[in-house]
């Protein structure tokens, strides 16, 4: 059978709650987890980079991925679609992570470019990479393209789309870059039947739409997934200028939250619904709930999403 894209919607790349001595908040998780599905988002992706997959030790990937998928199918979540964070800088360790992340209860994987040795990693390198991972996968991947986390590393629209052509199981792509022009060259050759391209950023969630993208995996949406859904809805429906007035709104709290970092999504999420903490693991600071800007837009927005 033909490895199927993710379906179209908003994504929410996952946080992951520790506690004091940096262990897991499996609760939190819990909580968080069971929120954003009631927000009627399609997937979670879990370990990717809002997830602090760079620091669990590798049991802990598995446990994660584990318990997130329980708690979705024990509150009747079954329908919500994980993508599971398989990157790593070698293709025998990315394919044990997509075997893994198949056995605790993933469909799709997500998987960024080895970036150890930049200088080394050439287009061919990187093709040979993601087809090879690919070919021994057991669930379709994802591209994930986010050049600050890659040693500057930036895939364009021609890499991407070769990638494609030559891997039926690799099946779509997360532009954290915020490239609209990546967006509508890939739509205009890939198909989506056969690949669906992710806006990485709530504040090109409508532009993305409009360019044809299959909606968005978002930091944002942590913190506000019924807006982020909501905007979909009002785009689908015709509501362009609602659409559009939401679009200012979630792109101003966006900005917000990207000068905070990984641990300014956690606080921002401890300010609006009270449960998990800003801690990331060391050695990345944490962000008091305090110390996020844009007080007055994350008032405004919060009482959009609890509408």
């Amino acid at each position: 059978m033909t490895p199927t894209p993710p379906p179209a919607g908003i994504y929410v790349p996952m946080v992951c709650f520790f506690n004091a001595d940096e262990s897991i908040d499996y609760p939190a998780i819990k909580t968080h987890v069971i929120r954003l599905a009631r927000g009627g988002v399609t997937g979670l992706v879990v370990h990717g980079s809002n997830g602090e997959a760079t620091h669990l030790l590798h049991s802990e990937r598995q446990e994660v991925i584990k318990h997130v998928r329980h708690v979705l199918d024990d509150n009747d979540f079954k329908s919500v679609v994980i993508v599971a964070g398989c990157s790593a800088n070698s293709i025998r360790e990315s394919v044990m992570y997509a075997v893994e992340a198949k056995e605790s209860g993933a469909e799709y994987g997500l998987l960024l470019p080895p970036s150890y040795w930049v200088k080394d990693m050439s287009n061919d390198v990187i093709k040979k990479f993601y087809s090879s991972v690919a070919e021994k996968s057991p669930i379709p991947l994802v591209i994930y393209n986010f050049p600050g986390v890659c040693g500057g590393i930036d895939l364009n629209s021609d890499i991407i789309a070769a990638i494609a052509k030559e891997s039926p199981n690799v099946v779509g792509v997360k532009l954290t870059c915020g490239s609209l022009g990546k967006i509508s060259r890939l739509t205009a050759v890939l198909s989506p039947e056969r690949f669906a391209v992710f806006a990485g950023k709530a504040e090109i969630l409508l532009p993305g739409l409009v360019c044809g993208s299959a909606g968005a995996i978002s930091a944002l949406a942590n913190v506000m997934p019924k807006s982020c859904v909501e905007l979909v809805r009002r785009f689908k429906t015709g509501d362009l200028e609602g659409a559009r007035k939401l679009q200012g709104t979630l792109a101003l709290e966006d900005w917000n939250i990207q000068k905070t970092g990984v641990s300014g999504v956690k606080a921002a999420v401890t300010k609006g619904f009270g449960y998990g903490s800003g801690r990331p693991r060391g050695p990345l600071k944490e962000v008091k709930a305090d110390d996020i800007p844009g007080a007055t837009t994350f008032t405004e927005l919060l009482k959009i999403e609890n509408s």
